[in-house]
């Protein structure tokens, strides 16, 4: 199995962070910090898909 690797981008601009994904990633709740558009967005992530997570979902 070849190791599949991708740079997550921000769901605001589309630029690219500094987390890099593994198909095998699962994140919950992460805070993912932007440095080009310097905005903090909460995500969950599964297998390269990106789930914006709105303030009202956290409860």
């Amino acid at each position: 199995m070849e190791n599949v690797t991708k740079w997550l981008l921000c769901p605001c601009c589309d630029g690219k962070t500094r987390i890099k994904l593994r198909q095998d990633t699962v994140m919950k709740s992460f805070p993912l910090f932007c440095p080009k558009c310097r905005r903090e967005t909460l995500i969950d992530e599964c297998g390269f898909k990106v789930n914006v997570i709105e303030r009202g979902e956290l409860r």
